[in-house]
């Protein structure tokens, strides 16, 4: 299936002005699936190659491949823009087994709140895109997928969680999107003690996912890393090593 995370862009666009692309708007990396980051993100999972996805309406966040303090990474600058690298897969809600990132951060962005319509930016985030039963949809939600659909002929996610660097919440607090309870974000870092160093971390993506939603995942269908700032208009960089996302088997060795 053709996934484009709707849900992201569906919520994006009913806070927009207008829904024309910027002339103006940084390119993105080129061919992504050939960078040494994209190559060493999620090699063992089976799926589509890494592409850039435009938001309707919103300028162009810049990547860049780099080599960061000896590992691959993938460079971020986000100037009052938000996009995102996503690859699409098919893991088994059976087969989930820990995911592993990383990221470095030189400075959070002044103003930003997650919780809130006007100021939802963060630096970095991890995106994870699950399927499940839509007819539990509420009206609201029913509306919005449906809003999804007719703006880009694709169903938003049942359910969509963030693992999301947080000015002030403090770590494992979940945060509901402003727009939408479809989309929840997990606070793994907080604060400025992490600022301009490598942080890494290792999540048990099911039990993140019972802890934000209440109810087992369904099967992963997408993964992604996304930095914005479109909403408080400011510029933003950071650094995104390899992902890795094991299955149980895998993780059993």
């Amino acid at each position: 299936m053709r996934f484009v995370w709707v849900a992201l862009v569906a919520s994006q666009l009913l806070g927009c002005a207008s829904w024309r692309a910027d002339k103006d708007a940084p390119a993105a990396a080129g061919p992504v699936a050939q960078t040494p980051w994209a190559r060493a993100s999620l090699p063992q999972v089976e799926g589509t190659p890494w592409q850039h996805l435009p938001l309707p309406g919103k300028r162009a966040t810049q990547f860049d491949p780099v080599q960061a303090n000896g590992r691959a990474a993938m460079a971020v600058t986000a100037d009052a823009s938000a996009s995102m690298l996503r690859k699409q897969v098919h893991v088994p809600a059976d087969a989930l087994g820990p995911l592993s990132f990383s990221w470095k951060v030189p400075a959070l962005i002044a103003g930003a709140d997650m919780a809130a319509r006007d100021a939802d930016d963060a630096p970095v985030r991890l995106v994870l895109a699950f399927e499940g039963d839509r007819s539990r949809f509420s009206a609201k939600n029913a509306m919005l997928s449906e809003l999804a659909r007719a703006l880009t002929g694709e169903e938003m996610p049942y359910a969509t969680l963030m693992y999301v660097w947080c000015n002030s919440r403090a770590p494992g607090t979940v945060i509901f999107n402003p727009r939408t309870d479809r989309i929840r974000k997990i606070v793994v870092e907080s604060g400025a003690a992490g600022l301009g160093q490598w942080r890494d971390y290792e999540r048990d993506v099911r039990a993140d996912f019972v802890r934000a939603f209440g109810e087992e995942p369904g099967a992963l269908l997408a993964v992604g890393i996304m930095t914005d700032s479109d909403n408080t208009g400011s510029r933003v960089q950071a650094w995104y090593g390899p992902l890795d996302l094991r299955t149980r088997t895998q993780a059993a060795r």
